[in-house]
């Protein structure tokens, strides 16, 4: 009897297990359409000051020289829009962007930036045709044309002057960052 029991219970904890991590997959159909195939390159954590803030993954399109990718934040608080956009600007200034353009683009990232709720996502999109297309909850909400931003936008986590390097390292995994970030590795 007991040991139907433990049976029972290891069956119905596996089963949990699955069910729960199939309702809690995530649609990513918006990067698969930009950046096709996708592949997982990397995954991380960002924490501050011990709180979980958001969790990254990286995807690159086909093999890693094709200059195709999506970065995809789910993010584990709130925070409003121009919160985001603010602290976008002050972490391109810290790998190099001039106060001016950071500004500008600080100013340009608050005009469609959603206000985003613990759980909700980001996902930002490179093309070297289109540039920088943003997604809220794989909703598109912006196009930003040239390069200059999107290497600002996506250093921001890739740059090698990035202020999480952790971060960095765990999104790069064993590979190299895309084209647009650093043309060699």
């Amino acid at each position: 009897m007991r040991k139907n029991v433990f049976k029972s219970s290891a069956t119905l904890f596996v089963t949990l297990s699955l069910v729960s991590g199939l309702c809690s997959a995530r649609d990513i159909s918006h990067i698969e359409f930009a950046v096709n195939p996708s592949q997982l390159q990397g995954a991380g954590r960002l924490n501050f000051w011990g709180f979980h803030v958001y969790d990254a993954t990286l995807y690159r399109a086909g093999n890693s020289s094709s200059p195709e990718f999506a970065l995809d934040i789910q993010y584990q608080r709130s925070f409003s829009g121009s919160a985001i956009a603010n602290r976008t600007a002050d972490e391109m200034k810290k790998i190099g962007v001039s106060e001016t353009q950071a500004a500008i683009w600080g100013k340009e990232l608050a005009s469609v930036l959603p206000n985003i709720e613990s759980g909700q996502t980001l996902t930002g999109v490179y093309s070297p045709k289109a540039g920088t297309t943003l997604f809220y909850e794989g909703k598109k909400i912006a196009q930003i044309s040239g390069a200059d931003f999107s290497k600002a936008f996506f250093g921001i986590w890739l740059d090698p002057k990035t202020s999480v390097p952790k971060l960095r390292a765990e999104l790069l995994g064993n590979g190299c960052p895309p084209p647009l970030i650093s043309g060699v590795c």
